[in-house]
């Protein structure tokens, strides 16, 4: 009696435990890859984000149209800057194998970036030229987007930050 009892003990954790793996393997099966995040780091202040909606191509080349509601985008995740002080942009390695870029209030980068991280200076990022007069001038906040670059051409993905400068 007392051996029936052990084999049936036996047997309810074998066939739970291979319950419990199956269960493991249809779950990882159903994940996907994760979503690449950007993060904005001012002093000791740091927003992480994923990318905006609608501006994810998911590794292709973002049509000409989802490129311009892209960039005209507003919003994201918001930090606070203080004038002088440096704004680091960090993006995971997967993007930097491809190449991105920032944006600011205009142009911020020259040529695009292989690296993890750069920084800049916050001054810079808040600078708007006036294309027809020629002036330059800061604005309060702005909207700060990074973008991944599709074998260097087009953008594959955008993330959005809202730099709001403190007075």
């Amino acid at each position: 009696m007392t051996a029936a009892l052990i084999s049936w003990g036996k047997g309810r954790r074998a066939a739970a435990a291979i319950g419990a793996v199956s269960l493991g393997l249809v779950t990882l099966s159903a994940c996907e890859k994760p979503t690449a995040l950007a993060t904005v780091t001012v002093g000791s202040s740091t927003v992480t984000a994923e990318a905006t909606p609608g501006c994810d191509g998911n590794g292709k080349e973002l049509s000409r149209k989802a490129v311009a509601a892209c960039i005209t985008k507003k919003g994201g995740k918001t930090i606070t800057v203080h004038p002088g002080e440096k704004v680091r942009v960090g993006v995971d390695p997967d993007v930097a194998k491809s190449g991105w870029i920032v944006i600011g209030a205009g142009p911020v980068m020259r040529e695009p970036s292989k690296q993890t991280y750069r920084s800049f200076d916050a001054d810079a990022l808040f600078m708007q030229q006036n294309p027809q007069t020629g002036q330059t001038t800061y604005t309060k906040d702005v909207t700060l987007q990074v973008a991944e670059l599709h074998e260097g051409d087009g953008p594959t993905t955008m993330w959005h930050f809202t730099l709001k400068q403190k007075d």
